[in-house]
């Protein structure tokens, strides 16, 4: 124990003092020991702790993938949705690459024999799994095995709605036999498609543009000569998220066929350019606010990337690391990874070697708690920092911002 030093009297005077004795010595090593010692034993309680938690964790992990198989449908959707969170938030590779045919047989049984809300968490997990599984020969096989499933539930049109939409994002094919039917007719008439459908084939698209992104430049000139006149009748859906998916598309397969053909030229260029500027200045009185809002500034983004071939770039930012999304191609692949991992994105972004290499970040970066600490900037320099963007973000607003003029009698 730490000597104590007594005082006495009122006025400050000091008792008489002992002088340090090799007593005293001893009591301050062993007083030093027992520090070292207590700092040991946190250290070790707290790796216990950890493992601990660990072991529960992995528990409750067994214990979803035994529950994918029980009779209640609400036990199965329950397990299913615990391993989508828990695939979304964490690297689990090795814990999963252990139990990888137990998963997809869990997955295709309940792709199979399940309802709509379970098939399309069965779906998703599907997608979570291979992205946990990397781009190697395990992933692969998890596709195939689940392939088929996907095929026979996305062309069958008296499946469930909910569980042919989420599939879409499990395969790339026949993507095309289901987004076409929302083309307008060559004689201008529009098909009579109800909302649920419509979300099946904006989501159709979006998973079509996905797979264009790995084409081949002879591929790209194919579909470009196929959709690029048709892909614009789907500007005129009364479906904000079909007008947005089309819009990005279209910037899309513009900005890949530059890339194969610098000198490509597009024969309904200016009726496509004024087309997309409307939808950029759309002030429809029956349209919601929020939607025109939404619409207006995608669609300037889309008009830049078909008059100019411009991107508005954009950074994300992740612990000590930074990515700029500096085209449509890298867009659309960070936008399907998110779709999938939501509020996980940075830390598979931190940490998941398959998504780092997809990106081109490189392995994964170890910093400790100590270093990552003295990274972060202080309390004042982040409440300056915020203060000047909302500055600048007000000021940007203002400028765009419908000016509304009250115009008095005279």
């Amino acid at each position: 124990m730490p000597r104590t030093k007594k005082r006495s009297g009122r006025g400050g005077q000091q008792g008489n003092v002992q002088p340090f004795s090799e007593d005293d010595a001893s009591i301050e090593t062993l007083s030093h020991c027992s520090s070292l010692s207590e700092r040991t034993s946190a250290a070790e309680e707290a790796g216990e702790t950890e493992e601990m938690a660990q072991e529960d964790f992995q528990y409750k992990l067994k214990v979803y993938i035994d529950s994918t198989v029980d009779k209640s449908a609400k036990t199965r959707q329950g397990a299913l949705d615990g391993l989508k969170t828990a695939m979304a938030t964490k690297i689990l590779y090795e814990f999963i690459s252990e139990r990888r045919m137990t998963i997809t047989d869990s997955i295709e049984r309940s792709l199979k024999k399940g309802k709509g809300v379970e098939q399309c968490a069965a779906a998703s997990l599907a997608c979570l799994l291979c992205i946990q599984l990397g781009s190697g020969i395990e992933s692969e096989e998890v596709f195939k095995t689940l392939k088929p499933v996907f095929k026979t539930i996305l062309n069958d049109g008296a499946a469930n709605i909910q569980a042919r939409q989420a599939d879409v994002y499990a395969t790339m094919e026949s993507f095309e036999s289901l987004f076409t039917h929302s083309y307008v007719r060559d004689d201008g008439s529009r098909p009579s498609v109800n909302p649920q459908t419509t979300q099946l084939h904006t989501n159709a698209l979006l998973s079509w543009a996905l797979l264009l992104t790995i084409c081949t430049g002879s591929h790209i000139r194919v579909i470009a000569q196929k959709h690029l006149s048709k892909l614009p009748r789907l500007l005129e859906n009364d479906d904000v998220n079909m007008r947005i998916a089309a819009g990005e598309t279209i910037a899309l397969l513009f900005e890949l066929i530059r890339d194969v053909d610098p000198e490509f030229d597009y024969d309904d260029w200016e009726p496509l350019c004024e087309k997309l500027n409307a939808l950029a200045t759309d002030c429809t009185k029956h349209r919601a606010k929020t939607d025109k809002r939404k619409q207006r500034s995608v669609f300037r983004d889309v008009l830049k990337a078909v008059e100019e071939g411009d991107f508005q770039s954009e950074t994300i930012r992740f612990g000590t690391e930074r990515m700029v999304i500096d085209s449509w191609v890298r867009k659309r692949t960070y936008d399907a990874f998110r779709e999938f991992v939501g509020s996980g994105m940075n830390y598979h972004l931190q940490a998941n070697e398959f998504i780092r290499d997809v990106f081109e970040l490189g392995p994964p970066m170890l910093i400790d708690s100590a270093a990552l600490k003295a990274m972060k900037s202080s309390r004042l320099e982040r409440h300056l920092y915020n203060a000047a963007a909302f500055k600048a973000r007000t000021k940007a607003r203002n400028k765009v911002r419908d000016k509304r003029v009250d115009v008095g009698e005279f």
